[in-house]
């Protein structure tokens, strides 16, 4: 007998009706002859919700990472009670766990823990006697029984390793849309579903906006060798595979165009261009838990250069509070820049391809739309403009590369 991991979104659990959804999908699951995992997320809304309600409870102080897992926590284990209740209304055996109980260790990382190890004895025990097994997703527990999360997106990852851990025959991501589209359809109308990706393709494509998973369980699924469908919730129709690259994959230049908003430019002035001065600047961001992505030093002039990276909007202000004392020793001033973007090219295709990066700055040159920044990798070109002009650049380059519906 198979077994499958099926994972549903806060869209997918949104309300009762849309649990009772899910439990049907589930029950028709293991009808059809499967044993069947489903880890879930909190119901649309009530993680922000609990945040929003823990940031009045504090006013001004930033609430305690420790205590916000211990809310946040709360918003999965809803869910996953009232899942299994609605499997059971349906006549069929389920049993719901949380994170901790599930078996998954998690380092002590407030807020954005990462999975040590899983001991799946209790998923197996009650899968063998014939349960629905309803797994509580985005959370773990340390060793010495401190409740942690995983940071947002967190239940893809709490999917991709139980499925690796029991050693599952499919994992199914269900979602609020029908697979991966080249690129986002709200910005590009005539987005196409794609019907495979590599897991480089779709960690690229992750980690520059696709809001559709998160980056870290598509590494993990990467590590493990776990292939994953993701697919809608709202009806049958097959999504995206994501598994090991093939031969046929290189055939296609550029799988996808990707945008991410709420972007942020800092930029450290002449600073002295010897060795260990990046080290200390992105020491100190690297300490202070902030997460760098683009990061581009000009040409060395008169033994000083400027160094710039771009990093997400929100952690703008505790970047700059960690590199203004250093910077008044390092260089001649610091400048931090908000209203920017992100847009990206991805395809493994690439790698034997040329004048794929001459066709991303022509599509761009027609509009009139100008890059601050460019970074490259064996299968991603991306570029860095105003957030404004995203959509538009989108559009254009999508067009350029013949992305389009047909």
């Amino acid at each position: 007998m198979s077994v499958i991991v099926q994972k549903y979104g806060g869209t997918s659990v949104g309300d009762p009706s849309r649990i009772l959804n899910v439990a049907r999908r589930v029950v028709a699951t293991q009808e059809a002859g499967h044993k069947v995992v489903v880890v879930v997320s909190a119901m649309s809304g009530v993680t922000d919700n609990l945040i929003k309600l823990a940031r009045e409870v504090c006013g001004d102080l930033p609430p305690p990472e420790r205590e916000m897992d211990m809310l946040l926590a709360t918003g999965e284990q809803t869910t996953i009670a009232l899942t299994a209740m609605a499997i059971q209304s349906l006549g069929h055996q389920a049993v719901s766990l949380t994170g901790a109980q599930a078996g998954i260790v998690t380092d002590g990382v407030h807020t954005k823990a990462k999975i040590r190890d899983i001991t799946p004895a209790r998923v197996h025990q009650f899968l063998d006697a014939g349960n629905i097994v309803v797994v509580a997703g985005f959370q773990g527990e340390t060793d010495d029984g401190q409740t942690t999360t995983l940071g947002r997106g967190g239940s893809d990852l709490t999917a991709i390793a139980i499925a690796a851990a029991i050693k599952a025959d499919l994992c199914q991501i269900f979602t609020d849309v029908e697979g991966v589209f080249t690129c986002d359809p709200r910005v590009v109308k005539t987005a196409r579903k794609m019907n495979e990706l590599s897991y480089d393709e779709m960690l690229e494509m992750a980690s520059s906006g696709s809001k559709v998973m998160q980056s870290r369980s598509v590494e993990f699924a990467k590590k493990f060798g776990v292939p994953f469908e993701v697919r809608s919730s709202f009806n049958n129709n097959p999504g995206t595979i994501v598994k090991e690259e093939t031969m046929s994959m290189e055939q296609v230049v550029i799988r996808g165009v990707s945008i991410e908003r709420n972007q942020a430019k800092v930029t450290i002035f002449q600073v002295a261009d010897t060795p260990g001065i990046a080290s200390r600047v992105f020491k100190a961001i690297a300490d202070a838990g902030i997460a760098v992505d683009m990061i581009v030093q000009n040409v060395s002039l008169q033994g000083t250069t400027d160094i710039s990276f771009t990093l997400n909007k929100d952690e703008l202000p505790k970047a700059q509070k960690v590199l203004e004392p250093l910077a008044e020793g390092l260089g001649k001033g610091i400048t931090a820049q908000d209203g920017i973007a992100k847009l990206s090219v991805v395809g493994i295709g690439m790698r034997s391809h040329s004048g794929v990066a001459a066709k991303v700055f022509e599509a761009l040159s027609q509009g009139n739309i100008n890059i601050q920044m460019i970074s490259t990798s064996e299968i991603k070109i991306a570029v860095v403009l105003e957030e404004t002009r995203v959509a538009e650049a989108a559009n254009l380059v999508h067009e350029a590369f013949g992305l389009s519906a047909v």
